[in-house]
């Protein structure tokens, strides 16, 4: 069962004036995406970032995927 990016991605005011995050850190979902489209793969992100795990960065792309389907009324 696929996991959900609510469950590893937050966003509150108060920690990196409300971007969203990876829950329980201050690595910004921008930056994993941004590793990605340098054709990171998810172990060299992890080499990187030790703390993380693959399905977190998976539910960063999962958020991405859902912020693109998002349509905007007319």
């Amino acid at each position: 069962m696929k996991a959900n990016w609510r469950d590893y991605i937050v966003s509150t005011p108060d920690i990196l004036r409300g971007k969203p995050r990876i829950k329980g850190t201050r690595i910004p979902v921008s930056l994993i995406l941004g590793y990605l489209a340098a054709d990171q793969t998810a172990d060299q992100i992890i080499t990187e970032f030790p703390d993380l795990q693959k399905a977190q960065i998976l539910a960063c792309l999962d958020y991405a995927r859902e912020l693109a389907e998002v349509e905007v009324a007319a």
